[in-house]
């Protein structure tokens, strides 16, 4: 494969900016691939691991002369870390996120963008509820969507690149509007995300009365729960702050759904229960079918991690 871009910075080397550095050295996509971390000792970490070809302490080092910019921060980080590399962005570069919220993104960032310099946010709907640079690998991407939200006017050469640039990391393409990107996501993931925390926050209440009995004792279901509960608190807690008010109609809408289940249940109506029941087990089948997932046992765990 060819090189896509000479030289791309990735600003944020968690799991995400990793990934990417990773995938981008799999398939030979940059020719120079810059590292920012603000910790010491992630930058001691990523240049033991070597997938970036420098790392740099400063944000403004690690842009310099790039094609592409990656910002792989949290949301709320997004707009400063726009302003303080605007200065030293060359002309013609490309700036991208990978947040999964939009509309708040274009807000901050879209301000500080440069004249000449092309800010086409994107989110790759990829990630596992582990953090920091050791936990990325190149095939995070593969078969995945890569949601992009190019502002009107955007220059069509520059999309288009951006385009093959995920498109080569693995990822599937998708273009959407901001807004819309943000109410979708608001109950793909952000609602399922706070249901989760929201669980598992119960749980934890209750484990002193049961005395230890929800841990001893946890099934699949609130194991799963967990996994998601585990992710970047810092991230989760900017997605909610930002995209407030697609979370919360979605929140509405399950809250009515939820009480109509408890009526359901109440009054022993088990045709309402069943023809739920089917209809979601319906839903998880087209996941499967649509590459989102396996159909294997435990979800394709390997039986002894769990």
């Amino acid at each position: 494969m060819s090189v896509i871009f000479e030289r791309v910075a990735l600003i944020g080397l968690g799991l995400i900016g990793s990934s990417l550095a990773h995938a981008m050295r799999r398939g030979n996509i940059a020719g120079h691939v810059s590292g920012h971390a603000r910790s010491e000792a992630t930058r001691a970490t990523v240049t033991r691991l070597g997938f970036c070809h420098s790392v740099h302490a400063t944000m403004e080092e690690a842009v310099r002369d790039a094609d592409l910019v990656m910002l792989c921060l949290p949301v709320g980080a997004l707009g400063p870390a726009m302003a303080q590399i605007a200065p030293h962005l060359k002309k013609g570069a490309i700036v991208s996120d990978v947040g999964s919220v939009k509309s708040a993104v274009i807000r901050d960032c879209g301000p500080h963008v440069p004249d000449g310099v092309h800010f086409i946010p994107g989110h790759p709907i990829a990630g596992t509820e582990h953090s920091g640079p050791e936990a990325g690998f190149a095939e995070l991407f593969d078969g995945r969507w890569c949601i992009l939200t190019p502002l009107s006017g955007a220059d069509h050469v520059a999309v288009e690149k951006l385009s093959a640039f995920w498109r080569a990391c693995g990822s599937r393409l998708e273009v959407m509007e901001p807004r819309h990107h943000d109410l979708v996501l608001a109950i793909t993931s952000h609602l399922p995300h706070l249901i989760a925390y929201n669980i598992v926050g119960t749980a934890a209440d209750l484990e002193e009365v049961t005395q230890s009995e929800v841990i001893k004792y946890s099934a699949g279901g609130f194991r799963d729960f967990t996994r998601i509960a585990a992710s970047d608190p810092v991230m989760w807690r900017d997605v909610f702050l930002n995209n407030r008010e697609a979370v919360l109609e979605m929140l509405q809408r399950f809250t009515e759904d939820l009480t109509a289940l408890q009526r359901a249940i109440r009054w022993g109506d088990g045709d309402a229960l069943f023809n739920l029941f089917a209809r979601t087990r319906a839903i998880r089948r087209s996941i499967i079918e649509a590459g989102q997932d396996v159909a294997a046992t435990n979800f394709g765990r390997n039986p002894e991690k769990k």
